[in-house]
Parts: structure tokens; sequence; C-alpha cells
């Protein structure tokens, strides 16, 4: 697959920015970290310190849900992103699950939610190994509407593990809805390798989404001093890290090389790094949502190229977390400083 290098040079259309406006539905104190679409028009919402809410567009008022899992929220670690399935009624969720006074892994469950609770809930997934590093859980979630969830597990800064295959550590796994493993994922049936495994070499990813109208999916994760990736993620595949990576240590030496046979490059990469968080496709091009880079970044999808890239509202200076299309045909974001709203027109 063809390269593209990015470095500061960025396209940015100002008619763009200037048609759009944020709106902001919430404001709370803490990050919020994942946000999905209830039934009902409401919106639920995990803050990373580990509380669950409701927020009802037409009240304009939220309400905490009780029955959340205890999580570790130290460091990265914290309740993480919430996915809304669409046919079955369970709530998904992902979590820093606390495995001991120092150690903790990435996990999911499900639930129900009646009324201001969770109930029925269940316990699908621990990531393997557990580690006493506090970041990069990864964890976003997505469905393929075949019956199957794929999650990010983050690298957990243990390097070593993520070209393992008898780990869990950096890595896009692929379960069945109930947390089975599905009979046709790639490593099945060998010796010494986690089943659920899906593709490898991964380091920090919080971007994970099906492309509308494919079965194509897409996952962003950061690098460490650059590197930042966008890819398409095939089944076992190899992504490269921490062997393939335009990256660099943040004290400055090579982490690796920047290709490598038998590894799939990057469908886009940045160099400074952006670091993108969540993602989404709407209007049929790809929007990020950046940390340090602080803004949402519009990448045009044209041909199955990136032909420019814009970013929107950088002067807002928010820490961008996630992204998401609402049923409403709008794109939701979140941020760090705790707001949940979503890009509306300007009048």
């Amino acid at each position: 697959m063809k390269k593209l290098f990015l470095t500061l040079i960025v396209l940015v259309s100002f008619n763009a920015i200037a048609q759009l406006k944020t709106e902001v539905l919430v404001s709370q104190e803490d990050s919020i970290w994942g946000f999905d679409f209830l039934s009902d028009g409401k919106i639920i919402f995990t803050e990373r310190g580990g509380k669950l809410f409701v927020f009802d567009p037409k009240t304009k008022k939220s309400i905490s849900i009780t029955g959340v899992p205890s999580v570790h929220a130290v460091g990265q670690g914290g309740l993480l992103d919430v996915r809304v399935h669409p046919q079955n009624g369970y709530i998904y969720l992902t979590y820093s699950e606390p495995v001991d006074k120092k150690k903790s892994t990435t996990a999911i469950a499900r639930a129900k939610i009646s009324g201001n609770q969770l109930t029925d809930f269940q316990k699908l997934f621990s990531a393997l190994p557990a580690s006493d590093n506090d970041h990069h859980y990864g964890s976003r979630i997505e469905f393929d509407g075949k019956g199957h969830i794929f999650v990010t597990i983050g690298e957990r800064g243990e390097r070593k593990s993520v070209q393992k295959l008898d780990t869990h550590l950096g890595k896009v796994i692929r379960l069945n809805e109930d947390g089975s493993v599905p009979k046709d994922n790639p490593y099945v049936g060998q010796k010494d390798v986690k089943p659920e495994i899906w593709s490898i070499g991964i380091r920090s990813p919080q971007g994970l989404a099906m492309r509308p109208g494919t079965e194509e999916l897409w996952e962003a994760e950061m690098g460490p001093r650059g590197g930042d990736e966008l890819n398409i993620i095939k089944p076992k595949a190899n992504y490269g890290w921490p062997d393939v990576t335009y990256g660099r240590e943040y004290y400055g030496p090579k982490i690796g090389v920047p290709a490598k046979t038998g590894v799939e490059d990057p469908f886009i990469y940045w160099v400074p790094s952006i670091s993108p968080s969540g993602m989404a496709f709407w209007k049929g091009d790809i929007y990020l949502a950046t940390l340090s880079g602080q803004h949402i970044r519009k990448l045009t999808l044209k041909d199955n190229k990136i032909t420019a890239q814009e970013e929107l509202f950088k002067d807002l200076d928010w820490r961008f977390r996630n992204l998401r299309t609402g049923p409403d045909g709008d794109l939701y974001f979140s941020t760090d400083e705790g707001k949940l709203g979503k890009l509306v027109p300007k009048k």
C-alpha cells in the first residue's frame, strides 16, 4: 500500500470551518471518554473516573447509572468506551480492570440498562497478562453487523509482548457478541496462541470504526514521538509496533525501522504527532478527534486516497477524545474537558 507522509503542512479549508460551530450539550468535570446513542434518543456516556451517565436531549439533564464495575482510574485507566448494540439491547463497556493492588488490564463487559441502573452484568473478556503500567489500554469497541465485536487492546508499555501471540497486548481482538471466540478467527486452534487475536503490532489504539457500506475496519493509534497511524485492519496482519514505526523515543533516538517485509504500511501517518483518538466516518470523509493536536481533523477521502486535511476548532484548545455520528446525522464529539456536544451549521 502506498505510504503517505504528513509533516507540518496541512491543507485547511476556511469555508468548512466557517460553516460549522460546536454546540455543547453536557459539561462535566471529568473526561468523557466514550458515548453512544440509546434507541430512545438519549445519549449514554462514560467518565474516565468510573461514572456512567445518560443524557436526555429533551430535558437537558443527565442521570447517573448505578451498577458500573470497579475500575482502575489511575493514569490513562478508568471507565473507557461504551457502545449500544443496535439489536440485542445490551450496553457494552470497556474499562481498566483492577487485578490486584498494583496491576490492571483491559476488560470488556455487557449489561442491560433498566431505569438508572445496569442489570444482567456479564464480564466477557479480560486481556492477558495484566500489567503494573497505567497507560495504553486501547479499548475502542466496534460491531461488524454479523454477530461479532472488535476491541482494541493497547500494548500497556510492554513492548516485548506486542509481537508475541501468547498475549493480548498490542492487538485487535474479535469476539462473538456473547464473549465467546469465533470459530473462524485466524489463530483458532493454534498452540500457545490467544484465539481472540485478529491482528497484531498495535501501540495505543483509541480510534476504531467500520467504513459505511463496506466491510473495512479502520483503526487510529498514537505513536510515541511522531508515528501516529491510520490503518485498515485485516485478519492476521501485523502493523509493526515496536519493530516498525515512524516514531522515535520521547527523548530522541530511533525505535525501529519505517518499513519491513510482512508488515502492513499505515494508510497514512503523522510526524509530528497529533495524538488521534476517536474516529468516525461522516458524509463520506474521515474525522479524527485529536488530543495533543487539540482539534477535529477532517480527512477528505476520495478514490480511497486522502486528498486533503483540515484542522477544525483548533482555536477552542480542547483535547477532543471521541467522535460518533448520531441518529440525526450530526457529528457528535466529547472532550477531556468534560464536554459532550455536536457540530451544527452556523446560521
